[in-house]
């Protein structure tokens, strides 16, 4: 199993290496991609990573998961031709795509939202979405997952990894880390 973790300047540090983390410690490979022609990629809080690759490389190649984290850099890509077409080849192969904090405007940019009837985003967002946001913190509908932010950034990752391989796998981790939150109830 492998999971596509898509980086881009401004990205939320949080909301891109947990899920990046935990989706390892289940066993699943992690490629992350950079947007742009560097692999050198700095977050909103001037963290660089230095991603496997860059988009351009595997925009060809089908992940298991496609992970997006947020971070006020969303705004730059809106409506990225690249980003756009990977969602909606993943999510016409009904493969997960987890989206988290303004992260989900993406999600609508490629069209994938019209078919969702249960997403949520960050607050400071939502008046650019028509659909239905839930108030919660993780939400699923289909094959997209969605979270508030970057404080959802356990829960969005440990539910992804229940969804991914199994709700065991996602207790071990929670328990390897002293998670204790019971994040792995109620959302949903």
């Amino acid at each position: 199993m492998r999971a596509l973790v898509i980086l881009h300047p401004g990205f939320e540090e949080i909301e891109a290496i947990t899920p990046m983390d935990l989706l390892s410690r289940a066993g699943i490979e992690v490629v992350s991609a950079s947007i742009n022609s560097k692999r050198s990629v700095t977050g909103r809080s001037s963290i660089t990573l230095e991603a496997d690759t860059v988009l351009s490389d595997v925009i060809e190649d089908l992940f298991d998961i496609v992970v997006l984290p947020g971070g006020p850099g969303i705004q730059a890509i809106r409506n990225h031709s690249i980003v756009c077409s990977v969602l909606q080849r993943h999510h016409a192969s009904e493969k997960w795509i987890a989206s988290i904090c303004a992260a989900p405007l993406l999600l609508q940019d490629a069209g994938l939202l019209d078919k969702c009837s249960r997403y949520t985003c960050h607050p400071s967002v939502e008046d650019e979405f028509c659909g239905q946001l839930e108030d919660c913190e993780v939400v699923i509908d289909g094959n997209i997952l969605t979270a508030r932010g970057a404080g959802s950034s356990l829960p969005f990752s440990l539910k992804l990894v229940e969804k991914a391989c199994s709700l065991e796998t996602a207790r071990t981790i929670a328990a390897s880390i002293c998670d204790r939150s019971g994040t792995l109830t109620g959302v949903e």
